[in-house]
């Protein structure tokens, strides 16, 4: 049995065609995830270009130059914070909370039920509800009497 070199050639000329034909997909592929990543993360033309030019020219190490450098959230999940913090502000804003012991009160109550601190005063002309620091009454435009005494009394009763 004699052993022909030219199975050998033919073997390596085999493998290094699937060899190559496996680093260029792997190139590709890199190209292509770089560019669908960098696309859901900025907005810029500029970048997204940049990005994929450094990871067609330099493979592999581009790919981790791009990996290091990317921003580390996409714009949707930038979105959704910016949304959470807002609802989170809107309902901290929303919910009017008693100086006195720091409970939720409603907009409407003359007293904390908790602690029994005096949240607004009844303006004597008209009868609604004012703020405390308030001189005049914003729904009938009159000066308001310092009727501050005269509600604690009245809701000692």
């Amino acid at each position: 049995m004699t052993f022909d070199p030219s199975i050998f050639s033919s073997f390596f000329t085999i493998a290094a065609s699937f060899g190559t034909a496996f680093i260029v997909a792997l190139w590709v592929s890199l190209v292509v995830w770089t560019y669908r990543d960098i696309r859901s993360r900025s907005k810029d033309p500029l970048i997204r270009i940049l990005s994929v030019l450094v990871a067609a020219v330099l493979f592999l190490p581009g790919v981790v130059v791009y990996y290091v450098l990317r921003p580390s959230h996409t714009i949707e999940e930038e979105y959704q914070k910016v949304l959470e913090e807002e609802a989170l502000l809107q309902t901290i804003e929303s919910k009017p909370i008693c100086p006195g012991c720091g409970r939720v009160v409603q907009e409407n109550w003359m007293v904390c039920p908790g602690c029994h601190t005096v949240l607004k005063k009844k303006c004597m002309v008209c009868g609604q509800l004012m703020e405390l620091p308030w001189k005049v009454c914003p729904y009938c435009g009159k000066t308001a009497p310092d009727a501050k005494s005269e509600e604690v009394k009245t809701i000692e009763l």
